[in-house]
């Protein structure tokens, strides 16, 4: 029995004819309803992580824009004391005499200069045409 192969001659009656299953509408409606619910429910989840991230995002700004501000804010105050150091009338005085060899004027090197007042403009002139 080992050497011999079997064959068996099985008939099988198969039809291919498709199914039609009826359409249950009730069923079709529930799950169209499920099915909107849910996107509904994912739509607004998602519009509240957005409107939630933006705040977080817009705060994180804020907070980097008032640190910012508070650093250029210490600049310009040692801007403004450096700009005040270098307009000081003694530290003027003191590069005048000691890099420029400047003198201080006394009393009689003084001269007064008279304010010049301009003339008054000329009465109108008449243009002879030609």
């Amino acid at each position: 029995m080992r050497g011999e192969t079997f064959e068996y001659a099985i008939k099988k009656d198969v039809r291919n004819n498709p199914i039609v299953r009826e359409v249950d509408r009730a069923r079709h409606r529930e799950m169209w309803r499920a099915a909107t619910v849910g996107v509904f429910l994912v739509s607004v989840l998602l519009f509240w992580a957005w409107q939630h991230f933006e705040l977080l995002r817009h705060g994180y700004r804020l907070e980097q824009m008032q640190r910012d501000r508070a650093a250029e804010t210490e600049v310009n105050r040692h801007l403004r004391l450096e700009l005040d150091t270098l307009r000081s009338p003694i530290r003027i005085e003191r590069l005048a005499t000691d890099r420029l060899h400047m003198v201080a004027p006394g009393p009689n090197d003084a001269s007064v200069i008279e304010r010049v007042l301009p003339a008054s403009p000329p009465p109108r002139s008449v243009v002879a045409r030609r």
